[in-house]
């Protein structure tokens, strides 16, 4: 599955800074607005720690994690929806991804500058939420005018779709994202057509100080408070996330984070958290060629899964053979786990759970 995570945020708040850490593509990171002018892409895997003990334990050829895909997208300001800076440009690239991953500057540093002048976290979160509103407000009215005729002639689907529409209108004319709106499974099935930015998935980062780490500083309290429901928030530095992508050694970078008294990067948080926004789970292949973890939605079926690996997979689906992780490293092999009775073997609606060890048998 292509997972692709959009950073946005104010010019200057540290998006180019982060995703330098992020990625080994490198964005420029400047003191002025829109040094990022085309969208940089980098490819990131995501932290699993299971991917290394079954690799010690099937001694693999290769071993292949799970990734996500970063955007660094152009900075914002407002008026963006109706082309001020490099709005269109932006809006353009916001639609391609799956969630948002909007960075906000909660530090003060005279050095540098902020587009409006001043730090406030919760006032760049509006600038930036104002403007996806209005420019989905924009793409709602567009809709209005398409299927209102249709409507009027008695078309159920039209009729549903229009019904539908006004209430979007109406939400987002209150100032209020689409993803806070509520809706059945089956209307909200019909605005994922619609491709609306505000109805993407959000996770903010709150970029603070070396000082503020391992607390909470006002800025970050306040964006805490703010944020609508379901929504996500972490807090690092990208400043000194950037000083620990470009050690070279684990051992290094491990040494480096316990004199700060962190556990883990903020990077690998915020990748693990990405991937969770997602409501994705990790399953895995093991044998002698390879090692492999595959992402999945959560709840998805074992043939959907296997349609993942590939699409005949699914088609011809027999059935899957399922050890859990736990098993696996308990017995270190798979025939002990067989012998242990640890091996299950599962149908078509078997719900793939994360972990799992999976082996499947399919009709070509």
């Amino acid at each position: 599955m292509g997972l692709k995570c959009g950073i946005v945020g104010l010019p200057n708040v540290g998006k180019s800074t982060l995703f330098n850490s992020l990625s080994t593509g490198k964005a420029e990171a400047a003191n002025f607005p829109f040094c990022t002018i085309e969208p940089n892409v980098g490819v990131v895997t995501v932290p699993d720690e299971r991917l290394s003990e079954l690799e010690k334990l099937v001694n693999p050829e290769k071993v292949i994690p799970t990734v996500i895909e970063f955007v660094d997208i152009a900075g914002l300001v407002k008026g963006a929806s109706k082309g001020e800076g490099l709005g269109n440009q932006f809006l353009a690239n916001i639609r391609e991804v799956d969630a948002i991953v909007h960075v906000v500057r909660c530090f003060d540093d005279g050095n540098v500058v902020h587009v409006e002048g001043r730090v406030d976290p919760i006032a760049d979160k509006e600038v930036i939420d104002a403007e996806l509103q209005l420019k989905d407000l924009d793409s709602v009215e567009k809709r209005i005018s398409k299927v209102v005729k249709q409507a009027k002639s008695g078309d159920k689907e039209s009729k549903k779709a229009l019904d539908l529409l006004e209430k979007i209108k109406t939400h987002l004319e209150s100032g209020q994202n689409i993803r806070t709106m509520e809706m059945s499974q089956e209307d909200k099935k019909l605005v994922d057509e619609f491709f609306l930015l505000t109805n993407k998935p959000v996770l903010y980062v709150a970029n603070i100080s070396e000082e503020d780490l391992g607390s909470e500083n006002e800025y970050v309290k306040k964006l805490r408070e703010n944020v609508e429901e379901g929504a996500k928030v972490i807090s690092l530095c990208a400043s000194l996330e950037s000083q620990i992508s470009e050690l070279g050694d684990e051992e290094e970078k491990k040494m480096f984070l316990e004199e700060y008294g962190l556990k883990e990067s903020g990077l690998d948080k915020l990748i693990r958290t990405s991937y969770d926004l997602l409501n994705l789970i990790t399953y895995f292949t093991a044998g002698k060629k390879e090692v492999r973890a595959w992402t999945i939605q959560k709840g998805f079926k074992a043939p959907q899964a296997a349609g993942v690996i590939h699409s005949d997979f699914e088609k011809g689906f027999i059935r899957a053979e399922v050890i859990k992780y736990n098993d696996y490293i308990n017995y270190k092999s798979e025939n002990a786990c067989k012998e242990a009775g640890k091996l299950g073997v599962e149908g078509k609606e078997y719900v793939v759970l994360d972990g799992d060890i999976m082996h499947f048998r399919f009709n070509v």
